[in-house]
C-alpha cells in the first residue's frame, strides 16, 4: 500500500492555522483522499494530559522541561497516531510539530538549539514531513488576533518579543529545510491563502 503523506501547518499564534487546516480538510476529501488531523502537544491521551500541563496558565515549566515535555508528547503520537496513519495509506494533517519546539522553545524559550536537534533525532530521526506551511505574520498582527481570544494558554499570554523570537526561529527553519517547507503570507486575504494552500497540496499530492 501506497504510504500517506505526512502534511504539517505552523506559524505563530495568530498566523490563522486552525482556519486554514480546517479548509485544507475539506479540500482534499472533496479530492477523495482518506485522511486524519491532529495536533502537538496532543494527538493521545498521554498527549492531551500534556498539553492541559504545558498550557494551563498558572504553570511554572522550565524551558528545557517544557522542551522535553513536548517531545515526551511527540514521541507517544508518531508511535500511536502519525506513523500508523502513514502505513495504511491515510494522509496526516497535524497542527504543529517538531519545526514548533525550535520556535517556540528554542527561539522563544532559548533552549539550545543542539539540545533540540539531539531530541528530533532520538524521537524521530527516519520520520520528516512531507510538507510543512508555515503561515507567517507578524508578531504585532499575530498578537492583535490574539487578544480576541476570551482565555489565552500560557503561550497565548507572551509579549510581543517572545513572539518575534518564534518568529525568527522559524524563518531560520525555513532556510535549514527549504524543500519541504513552504512560507506562506499569512497577513493576505484567506481566499489568497486558500488558492496557495491548494497548489502546494496538489503538488505534494502527484509526488
Amino acid at each position: 500500500m501506497k504510504r500517506g503523506k505526512f502534511i504539517t501547518f505552523e506559524g505563530i499564534d495568530g498566523a490563522g492555522k486552525s482556519t486554514h487546516i480546517a479548509w485544507a480538510t475539506d479540500y482534499l476529501r472533496r479530492q477523495g483522499v482518506g485522511l486524519i488531523v491532529t495536533r502537538e502537544p496532543g494527538g493521545t491521551v498521554l498527549g492531551e494530559q500534556l498539553r492541559q500541563i504545558l498550557l494551563a496558565e498558572d504553570q511554572r515549566i522550565h524551558p528545557e522541561t517544557e522542551a522535553l515535555m513536548m517531545f515526551a508528547s511527540r514521541r507517544q503520537h508518531v508511535e500511536d497516531v502519525i506513523r500508523p496513519a502513514l502505513q495504511r495509506g491515510d494522509w496526516v494533517l497535524c497542527d504543529r510539530f517538531t519545526d514548533a519546539s525550535f520556535a517556540y522553545q528554542g527561539g522563544g524559550r532559548g533552549v539550545a538549539k543542539e539540545k533540540l536537534e539531539a531530541l528530533e533525532r532520538w524521537v524521530h530521526a527516519d520520520l520528516q514531513p512531507d510538507l510543512t506551511l508555515l503561515f507567517d505574520v507578524s508578531a504585532e498582527i499575530g498578537q492583535r488576533r490574539v487578544a480576541r481570544v476570551k482565555s489565552p494558554d500560557r503561550f497565548e499570554r507572551e509579549d510581543v518579543g517572545f513572539f518575534s523570537r518564534v518568529r525568527e526561529a522559524y524563518l531560520d527553519r525555513l532556510q535549514q529545510w527549504p524543500k519541504r517547507m513552504v512560507r506562506l503570507d499569512g497577513s493576505k486575504p484567506i481566499a489568497d491563502i486558500q488558492q496557495e494552500i491548494g497548489r502546494n497540496l496538489l503538488a505534494i499530492w502527484k509526488k
